[in-house]
């Protein structure tokens, strides 16, 4: 069965009934139907949420179609449920640039799933909506104030970063020129688009604690400079205001709820190759306010979102995770040890000892935060159970705890041993969460040492380009903020052709991108591009809707 057939099978509970379970006063939500709802902030109490467990789950480095960070994560929090720990799992909102791309959504799967499907990964309750709308509102003051003779600050087009989006995959929207049409239809210059979970609209949403920090936060967005060189943010076109007005349903987390009828949070939805990978701020306190235990999962590998949840969210929010979950499959590995995509189902104990570097490199990525790795072995049904004991003898003899889970094909049932180590983690823990790095560092001490520390690079080289922008951010005092880089997910390198745990090599920065609302700097490394593409078969060719209005098709 798919899992949109697997999903159709399950009666869901009344929302309400969902919130009261756990704690939440069921009068106080914001109803999206009978299954979906928006919870008011303050609801958040972070004395309560001081004492939550907070467990990340990340990866080893993906094939294209993802590992199953999200199905884990839910699957784990039906097991802690299940043991009796008062558990709630926190999430990203799918992009509908993977849904109608080749990745699909990110709702789990099997019977490890957040439901109601359809709703969450085509539209939710309108987040990615009303963060476009406030990207594109931004875009548009700008090009008004270029053009108009009598409000104008004098901005120079030339040096304009802020782009629009648009929250499909369309590589034709890259590079465009606006502004044609004759003398009434603006000033013409080159621009572009991003993807939505690329925009730091999303960012910002993704980093505020309140209403009143996003406010500021997004009257910090660095626009360019003016003929002058007088930098220009966006509280001087006194947009700021209006953008937080778009924004103050979307700023409310989304509740909804688990196959097992179990509470899950979905806020936010940032990508964590081209942005900082994790949900909301405010999604992960309102998870842990009503939770013993929350789960929470970080974009892609260890080297992305995880390095990112570490370094900037828990940094800027004070939050210290117990446990690290990373995620393994074997077909994974096979592909890191010289596999090929087409034959990873095949048994190949050979090309998954040699894939097993990858994975040694991430266990050691987690323990420089002084955290420990739980590895959770993501069963397929093409696993060998000799494939599954050479990675349990690999994780053994590092003395790394591991355990198989099978949540796809059992729910919670499936992840119990992997819900009783995280308790064992937590329960024992006698070390503490510290950075990589101090955000006073100088910007290239801290690149270097995220690509000499979690990527394992030699040296980091920067553009000609980069160097002035370097320049450029030490002169307007931006040189404190946090690093997120942006690199390609397939590899601990900047090259997606070198998989593995490659060695010898350099990160090549060829432009950095300021984020000053955010509160990060994004140095780009590599080829990596902030508005997708869409590959020659995309998953839209096989969506459908009935007359009767089901849809079929979507996974």
């Amino acid at each position: 069965m798919t899992d949109l057939q697997i999903a159709k099978k399950v009666t869901l509970k009344p929302i309400t009934a969902i919130a009261e379970k756990f704690g939440i006063n069921p009068n106080l939500l914001e109803m999206y139907g009978k299954n979906k709802a928006k919870i008011p902030l303050s609801c958040i109490d972070e004395s309560k949420a001081d004492k939550s467990n907070l467990i990340l789950v990340s990866a080893i480095s993906p094939t294209p179609a993802g590992e199953g960070k999200t199905t884990i994560s839910i699957g784990l929090s039906e097991a802690l449920n299940k043991l009796n720990k008062k558990t709630t799992v926190v999430l990203r909102e799918p992009s509908l640039g993977p849904v109608f791309g080749i990745k699909g959504g990110a709702t789990g799967g099997g019977f490890a799933q957040v439901l109601p499907l359809e709703d969450i990964n085509l539209h939710f309750t309108g987040d990615f909506s009303a963060i476009e709308k406030a990207n594109n509102l931004l875009a548009a003051i700008i090009d008004n104030n270029i053009q108009s003779k009598t409000n104008s600050l004098g901005i120079d087009p030339r040096t304009v970063t802020w782009k629009r989006v648009f929250d499909v995959n369309d590589r034709a929207l890259r590079k465009i020129v606006i502004g044609l049409g004759g003398t009434t239809s603006g000033i013409p210059r080159e621009t572009g688009f991003d993807i939505t979970a690329a925009s730091e609209i999303m960012a910002i949403l993704c980093i505020a604690t309140d209403l009143n920090d996003l406010k500021e936060r997004l009257g910090n967005i660095f626009i360019g400079y003016t003929f002058t060189n007088k930098p220009i943010y966006a509280k001087d076109l006194k947009v700021a205001g209006a953008m937080a007005a778009l924004l103050q349903h979307a700023i409310k987390p989304n509740l909804v709820q688990t196959m097992e009828g179990n509470p899950a949070i979905i806020h936010g939805g940032p990508f964590a190759n081209i942005a900082q990978g994790t949900n909301s701020v405010i999604g992960t306190l309102m998870g842990m306010t009503f939770s013993e235990y929350t789960i929470t999962e970080a974009g892609f590998g260890c080297d992305l979102g995880a390095e990112k949840f570490l370094d900037i969210k828990c940094q800027s929010a004070d939050l210290s995770p117990k446990a690290v979950v990373l995620t393994t499959t074997i077909r994974a590995l096979k592909y890191h040890g010289g596999a090929d995509l087409k034959s990873l189902k095949i048994e190949d104990l050979e090309a998954l000892e040699q894939g097993l570097p990858n994975l040694e490199k991430h266990i050691e990525n987690i323990e420089q935060f002084g955290l420990t790795p739980v590895i959770a072995i993501n069963k397929f049904e093409s696993d060998s159970l000799e494939e599954i004991q050479l990675i349990k003898d690999f994780s053994r003899s590092k003395n790394i705890r591991v355990a198989v889970a099978d949540v796809w094909a059992k729910g919670g049932e499936g992840a119990i041993e992997l819900a009783q180590q995280i308790v064992e983690v937590v329960n024992d823990i006698t070390v503490q969460f510290k950075p990589l790095y101090n955000w006073e560092n100088s910007v290239e001490f801290k690149i270097e040492t995220i690509a000499q520390k979690i990527y394992g690079a030699d040296y980091v080289e920067y553009t000609s380009n980069a160097k002035r922008q370097l320049k450029r951010i030490k002169n307007l005092g931006l040189d404190k903020l946090a690093i997120c880089v942006a690199k390609t997910e397939k590899s601990l390198s900047d090259n997606p052709k070198l998989l593995g745990r490659p060695k010898d090599f350099t990160i090549t920065v060829r432009e950095i991108e300021i984020a000053s609302g955010a509160g990060f700097l994004i140095p780009i490394t590599g080829n990596i591009m902030r508005m997708p593409g869409l590959p020659a078969h995309p998953a839209s060719e096989g969506i459908y809707i009935s007359d009767d209005g089901e849809i079929t098709g979507l996974f």
